[in-house]
């Protein structure tokens, strides 16, 4: 691998303007200080449930509603009466009845 690759992929990692090259390359633990610091000021605990997809948008949490499978059964309805109504047409071209 390329050394930028590897800088690019570990840059999210440490916060740019608190670890230096020169902290965090040095002996000591002391020089980061600063980095415990940002890190210390973090929240803690568990983080919040994140709400994705259809699931968890519509039939999860506070927000649960069938709307998405009335939906669901009206458009399959137009699209099979859109369907059967064009090839009822197609029938009475040649055909009368």
């Amino acid at each position: 691998m390329h050394a930028s690759l590897i800088r690019r992929q570990l840059g999210g990692l440490v916060p740019p303007k608190i670890a230096t090259p020169r902290l965090v390359s040095g002996g000591s633990g002391a020089g980061l200080g600063p980095l415990v610091d940002f890190y210390s000021k973090l929240p803690k605990g568990s983080a919040t449930t994140r709400v994705s997809g259809i699931k968890g948008r519509y039939f999860d949490g506070a927000n649960a509603s069938g709307k998405p499978i009335v939906a669901l059964i009206v458009a399959i309805f137009g699209i099979s009466y859109t369907i059967d109504y064009n090839m009822h047409l197609k029938h009475h071209k040649n055909n009368a009845h």
